[in-house]
């Protein structure tokens, strides 16, 4: 099978060193078709130059030739069997005039949750579209998704021999969004220290809770990549999963990253169907389902609850279910294969 992974023009590289949640996926199903013996192509020019040694990178993007470009022919020729793509391609008119010449099929993950497909952009067939939770599947059921958990990796980030580790830590981006303070809030309550990894997105929602942020139990580490990042699930005791009331996540990274690396997830929800329930098994974490019109302090209070609860589940035995429900490998697979 000839695949071609294809980048998109944004602000990181692919593979991210850092923050970038598509561009993990597509990093993984990258990794995921080699394990699998396909032949993997990179298309795109955002591609680490790097990897030029090891992988067939072609630095082209399908919405940017005319079908009778020799570059368009070229593509055509090759006979790719598959293009893995972020999920605004299908639907984007230049990269499907072009798509549609070369007689193969399409995959994509949904990572954006109010992003609007045409109707007949995906058949469930040819064109096949995604979907990590019932909640995104109930979304985009016009489309006949399928669900599938989303992998995420990233530029060297091996997770290692998973460790029973020591202090909460929390992972993604720091803002409304995500809503970290409740995480802060829930660690507070029970005495527990906490690491709060990545980048700050709104400065006015870390302003607000500044005086939360500052308390001793809590660390803000910043942005981390690589060993690093690997490192920050690794090490953890737990991984404290939070977003706000009105979020959806389409797609999330780092539940799976966290179950790699050995480290459990508590999780916070408001409403059933969420990731955190597609993701979480007994063995490897548990979620607080909270009513969203609760106050903050009650949502707290039910997350400081399931996190003593997931402190009680051990590194090696979340690591073995980790490793075998987010493996890129059989990720690949599932996107690969036609129903």
């Amino acid at each position: 099978m000839l695949v071609g992974v294809c980048d998109f023009p944004g602000t990181y590289n692919f593979p991210p060193a850092r923050y970038g949640g598509i561009e993990r996926w597509l990093w993984a199903t990258a990794l995921g078709g080699r394990l699998a013996g396909a032949d993997v192509h990179l298309l795109g020019p955002q591609w680490r130059a790097e990897l030029a040694a090891e992988w067939t990178i072609k630095p082209v993007r399908l919405e940017e030739l005319e079908t009778d470009s020799l570059q368009a022919k070229e593509l055509r020729a090759s006979a790719y069997d598959l293009l893995i793509v972020g999920h605004e391609y299908p639907s984007h008119p230049d990269w499907r005039r072009v798509w549609e010449t070369m007689d193969c099929d399409v995959a994509t993950f949904q990572h954006a949750p109010a992003f609007e497909h045409p109707a007949d952009t995906f058949d469930a067939r040819r064109t096949r579209l995604y979907c990590y939770s019932p909640e995104m599947a109930e979304r985009y059921a016009q489309h006949r998704p399928a669900l599938e958990l989303a992998v995420h990796l990233g530029l060297d980030e091996d997770e290692g021999e998973p460790v029973d580790g020591e202090d909460l830590v929390w992972v993604g981006r720091l803002d409304a969004d995500k809503a970290p303070h409740l995480a802060a809030m829930a660690a507070g309550m029970l005495g527990r220290r906490i690491r709060f990894f990545g980048p700050v997105f709104d400065e006015t929602y870390m302003e607000q809770h500044r005086r939360l942020f500052a308390e001793p139990h809590i660390e803000l580490v910043g942005e981390v990549g690589g060993r690093a990042k690997a490192a920050a699930f690794r090490d953890g005791a737990v991984c404290v999963y939070t977003y706000g009331r009105h979020y959806i996540e389409a797609g999330v990274a780092t539940l799976g990253e966290s179950l790699r690396a050995g480290t459990p997830v508590a999780a916070l929800a408001w409403r059933s169907g969420t990731c955190a329930d597609a993701a979480l098994c007994e063995a490897t974490g548990y979620v607080a389902t909270v009513d969203p019109i609760a106050d903050d302090a009650h949502a707290a209070v039910e997350l400081a609850k399931v996190i003593e609860t997931t402190t009680k589940l051990r590194a090696i035995d979340v690591q073995a279910v980790g490793k075998e429900l987010f493996d890129p490998r059989r990720h690949f697979e599932r996107l690969a294969t036609r129903p």
